[in-house]
């Protein structure tokens, strides 16, 4: 499979959040968002806005950290942002429902790499990074080897 990458500069938490409503708004009950990068990144703050814009009726969006997933009901299907930073075996991502939930719903799972061999191959990966000349501007890298990101993509640009 060939992989495809776009990267795009956020300047500022706002641009950061109306990236992530504009996807949102593309995404389907089957699509996987792998959100990677270091601790402090933004990616619960990207996962947050996407969910937030989504939603029928707003609410807290909490980080899952120490729940590891949490469940909205949303517009646009099911979303459930995973958070697998403390998770220390495969087994365990069995165990949350996870691999049936990336069939049922809109999946952001934040720190992907516990996976390991569950990773899918429709996801969308999105690369947080920040500037180290500033603290507000995100770089965002997104791969994907699936043919329906591309259009997904474009209508979020």
């Amino acid at each position: 499979m060939t992989l495809n990458a776009h990267s795009i500069t956020l300047n500022s938490p706002e641009e950061t959040a109306a990236f992530a409503a504009r996807l949102g708004a593309s995404l389907r009950p089957g699509d996987i968002l792998l959100l990677e990068g270091q601790i402090g990144s933004g990616k619960t703050h990207f996962a947050r806005s996407l969910i937030q814009s989504v939603m029928n009726t707003p609410e807290d969006v909490p980080s899952p950290t120490f729940t590891l997933v949490q469940a909205y009901d949303t517009k646009v299907g099911e979303i459930w942002h995973c958070d697998l930073y403390r998770l220390s075996a495969v087994e365990e991502i069995e165990e949350l429902g996870l691999i049936e939930a990336f069939d049922t719903a809109i999946c952001l799972v934040e720190w992907p790499d516990k996976l390991g061999p569950l990773t899918p191959d429709t996801a969308l990966q999105v690369t947080v990074e920040t500037d180290s000349n500033n603290e507000d501007t995100r770089q965002l890298t997104l791969s994907w080897s699936d043919p329906k990101w591309p259009a997904r993509l474009e209508s979020a640009a």
